[in-house]
């Protein structure tokens, strides 16, 4: 919108508020739709982001049908809506599509490890069946088609209960409660800040890479040296308890990237304690505005029961 684009935003609010946009609501060029993909969706448009999708743990196993029909269906509606008003589709894949990797780092050519019926399965296949369905779409039907691999990325604005390591860490640790740690702790990710993230998106947006890319920092660390990091930022006297390992948890994750300074000149340029001080200020206000926007009923006047006269 800043470059004088229209901005039309498709949201069901599944886990996304709508505060996140407030700022944006009554501008010439946004418009806010409250509309699950799922169904189909008739509108003219240029270029479609499709981001909808549960994408933290807690979310998607809530809910795996929902979340299989919003990578599954929605994907086809999305699909059939760039196909009709000639629009180019970026669909945000996930880093998920390679499971539990046997190679490391991973590159775009690598087709995964996945456990087709474990707990992660409705979003792990979600994306790949998606992924598929792009590619089928483009060969058949002729649409131009994105697709971003996006490995793990934090920033202002992500949902503070959404069971992720960033959001569980920052919170546990502005709180004074132990942070979690599942398993030893010597898995490995790799975070991007957000602003890079839109960036490599609008990059991909615009290229002409039809092929899958991946979208994420290269710099990897252990989820124990995150926890200790954040408690350090934080200046948290948190302790760090050790929990029984997820299932279906990867034990490493790490983008590689060549492909995306390559083809797109991007890379990620936000240090890792920058993005995590800004995320942990964004926390901290959204922490004070629940506090100050908590709703307290107040007590109900006591009935005072009123008892017969009797009349001789």
């Amino acid at each position: 919108m800043m470059d004088g684009h229209e901005v039309t935003v498709v949201d069901n609010f599944f886990t996304g508020r709508k505060r996140n946009v407030e700022h944006w609501i009554g501008h010439e060029n946004f418009e806010l739709i409250n509309h699950d993909v799922v169904e189909p969706l008739y509108i003219e448009v240029d270029q479609i982001y499709h981001l909808a999708s549960p994408a933290s743990p807690p979310s998607y196993m809530y809910n795996p049908i929902k979340t299989l029909k919003t990578n599954t269906i929605g994907t086809l509606n999305m699909l059939g809506l760039a196909k009709r008003v000639g629009a180019r589709l970026l669909l945000a894949s996930t880093s998920e599509v390679y499971g539990d990797p046997e190679v490391h780092p991973q590159t775009e050519d690598y087709w995964g490890h996945v456990n087709p019926i474990g707990p992660r399965a409705c979003y792990d296949e979600g994306k790949r069946v998606a992924e598929t369905m792009c590619y089928a779409y483009m060969k058949q039907e002729g649409v131009e088609v994105r697709v971003a691999r996006i490995f793990n990325t934090f920033g202002p604005r992500m949902h503070m209960n959404d069971g992720r390591v960033v959001s569980n860490f920052i919170l546990q640790a502005l709180q004074g409660e132990p942070l979690t740690v599942y398993g030893s702790g010597s898995q490995t990710r790799a975070f991007q800040y957000v602003s890079d993230l839109v960036n490599g998106l609008v990059a991909l947006m615009n290229s002409n890479v039809s092929s899958p890319v991946n979208l994420g920092n290269p710099e990897e660390h252990t989820i124990l040296e995150f926890a200790q990091l954040i408690k350090n930022l934080v200046g948290s006297g948190s302790e760090i308890q050790f929990l029984s390992e997820a299932q279906d948890d990867p034990q490493k994750r790490k983008p590689d990237i060549k492909k995306a300074k390559l083809m797109l000149g991007w890379e990620p340029v936000v240090p890792l304690e920058e993005g995590l001080n800004k995320a942990i200020h964004y926390f901290r206000k959204e922490l004070e505005y629940q506090a100050n926007n908590q709703y307290i009923p107040k007590p109900k006047p006591a009935r005072v029961k009123r008892g017969r006269t009797r009349r001789s």
